[in-house]
């Protein structure tokens, strides 16, 4: 999935290219007799990798809120009897019995997708004029326009603030809640339009609505809560030795991701002024830093440029000991 700042520009569709691919691969070790969940199937660029990689009694698992995402899955893989498809936000993940036995890794692609952009009639991209949507699961929850409609000027600008670090919310909400008392705005380009007006460009390459249309579409989406419930169900599904691999778009997602994985691999600094605390057991063995794209890459699929991988272990109770207890 994509979800950088310069990913939902007025350019022509492109071929569907899974950032990180190799990378992602390689993070996982994916074992022939493993099994896998990618909770963000998308269009399927990374599940088709593992897949490949997955001998007769491997099996993948996959998941993802959008129904055009599912139709995909069933389409590519439905016959296939080592994959099971579900329609559902990762968050969900620990509710589905196909997860009982464990998992030897878990896949979380953050963001929009690329069909999702290029679709003007989901109403993500302020370069395409479409209904004012921006559901993933188009079924559930309200519409960016509904939510536009009812939502008080103090809230509108606290999601601007908060989820697209708009440091002009404020002035952005106030022209919203002017506009709407005139006439609902129910359109991706009605939207752009008036934030553009709010704030002219000038010299800056970005669009002025970028901001403004990530955070709505974190928020109507929840996002970052779902982000921090699939981490810890990605956690407790996990088996010994199982890896979690999170590609984040933004510094929000990646924030979650990075504090999850350090706070369950490090040992937090001692405090003299507070009692001893309980020895540190870690969870988590981090597997390298941050990974980012390479040049080859971001230059053919520039929706590269914003992606990181991060990667962690699941440690076993011995490694958990070896950790705490080092030589």
């Amino acid at each position: 999935m994509v979800g950088g700042a310069d990913t939902v520009s007025g350019h022509r569709p492109q071929a569907h290219v899974p950032v990180l691919y190799g990378q992602v691969l390689r993070g996982l070790q994916v074992k022939p007799d493993g099994t896998y969940l990618d909770g963000t199937f998308g269009r399927g660029g990374h599940a088709r990798g593992v897949l490949e990689q997955l001998g007769p009694g491997g099996r993948l698992l996959v998941m993802d809120k959008d129904p055009a995402a599912i139709a995909e899955a069933e389409r590519a893989f439905g016959a296939d009897p080592r994959v099971a498809i579900r329609r559902g936000s990762f968050a969900s993940m620990g509710q589905w019995h196909a997860l009982a036995d464990g998992l030897d890794g878990v896949l979380l692609d953050l963001g929009v997708s690329s069909p999702q952009l290029d679709e003007a009639e989901r109403g993500f991209s302020f370069g395409k004029d479409g209904p004012l949507d921006m559901r993933m699961d188009p079924d559930s929850g309200e519409s960016a326009a509904q939510w536009l409609a009812r939502a008080d000027e103090v809230e509108i600008a606290d999601v601007l603030f908060r989820y697209g670090e708009e440091r002009q919310s404020r002035r952005i909400a106030r022209a919203i809640v002017a506009r709407r008392a005139e006439q609902p705005i129910t359109r991706t380009a009605e939207l752009a339009e008036l934030i553009a007006r709010v704030m002219p460009r000038g010299d800056s390459k970005i669009h002025p609505a970028t901001r403004s249309f990530q955070g709505i579409r974190i928020h109507i989406n929840r996002e970052l809560a779902d982000l921090e419930d699939g981490l810890e169900a990605a956690l407790d599904a996990l088996k010994p030795g199982g890896r979690l691999a999170v590609i984040s778009f933004h510094s929000l997602e990646d924030r979650i991701t990075k504090q999850f994985m350090a706070a369950r691999a490090k040992a937090p600094p001692a405090n003299r002024r507070m009692p001893e605390a309980t020895a540190f057991v870690p969870t988590l063995r981090l597997i390298g830093g941050a990974q980012k794209g390479e040049a080859a890459e971001i230059a053919h699929n520039p929706r590269a440029r914003s992606a990181v991988l991060r990667v962690a272990e699941k440690l076993g109770t011995d490694r958990q000991e070896a950790a705490a207890c080092p030589d």
